[in-house]
């Protein structure tokens, strides 16, 4: 089957970025959240991210416009019955995403594939909420979409060799190079390195061994990495990373993966995360 058109569930930062990928790149795209605000906000912003594209002519407005008229916007699940490829990108928490593989399941048509953008959690487990076990694929996107290159395609113990093909293939399609994570393992290849960066990094501060601006300039300059793992971890929301951490722990039954105390401290009493708007230099000042 050919892909034509794709439905992306979530419009926050990672579902809006993927949906504006998919429509540049010729995708019909249904882009979905509980509320049409959230939609029309992440349009928004694909609007602004155009319209530089053509100030520096590296697209024209016509062709602007025709990528934003690529997608539909709704709410709820119902619009994905006519989708060929679903990728769901909403909030990290495995009751709810296992609640929304099995709608999709019984709205979306037999031959539809339904992926998800999890950064972290079994694949097994949210095809089993499906009767499409074989259809189901991780599609790990990264942080913004539109600009970073890699896509994680990650196998589920039931996915099939055709699906792993297909999702390959759309992201090819969006200009992305995919890399294959043959065993569905928490954290896949590239939050497994990272966390565990991310829980050295704090305890080297926990340890008053450096301070957060040194630690940030010495992986930047040492390593040659564009962010320090403080200033990443700000970017990416320091709760999403506790909370990844605590999965692992559990996952893994292995203590390297526990979170250190001052982040277990700082998340308590709510002064790190998106809730809050702080992160760790913020709490710093």
């Amino acid at each position: 089957m050919e892909i034509r058109k794709i439905g992306v569930l979530g419009a926050g930062a990672m579902g809006g970025g993927i949906a504006q990928v998919a429509a540049q790149t010729g995708f019909d795209v249904i882009l979905s959240d509980v509320d049409l605000a959230y939609v029309d906000r992440a349009i928004g912003k694909m609007d602004s991210f155009l319209a530089k594209s053509v100030a520096k002519s590296k697209i024209s407005a016509a062709e602007k416009d025709a990528v934003l008229g690529r997608i539909e916007r709704t709410t709820g699940l119902d619009s994905f019955a006519d989708a060929d490829f679903v990728i769901e990108a909403i909030i990290e928490d495995l009751n709810i995403k296992k609640e929304a593989f099995s709608k999709l399941d019984g709205i979306c048509k037999p031959e539809a594939y339904l992926t998800t953008n999890t950064s972290s959690m079994s694949i097994t487990l949210l095809a089993a909420a499906t009767k499409r076990p074989d259809k189901v694929v991780g599609m790990h996107f990264f942080n913004p979409p539109p600009l970073m290159r890699l896509v994680e395609v990650i196998r589920g113990y039931s996915t099939s060799d055709e699906t792993v093909r297909v999702a390959s293939g759309v992201a090819a399609k969006m200009g992305k190079t995919a890399v294959e994570v043959k065993k569905d393992s928490p954290g896949f290849i590239v939050n497994r390195i990272l966390m565990a960066q991310f829980i050295e990094a704090i305890k080297l501060l926990e340890e008053g061994v450096s301070s957060m601006e040194d630690i940030d300039q010495a992986v930047k300059l040492g390593l040659n990495y564009p962010m320090g793992p403080f200033e990443l971890q700000d970017y990416a929301g320091v709760d999403i990373g506790y909370h990844v951490a605590n999965y692992f722990c559990e996952e893994f039954k292995d203590s390297r993966w526990n979170p250190p105390l001052v982040l277990k401290n700082l998340m308590r009493a709510g002064r790190l995360g998106r809730k809050t708007g702080a992160g760790w230099f913020d709490y710093s000042k």
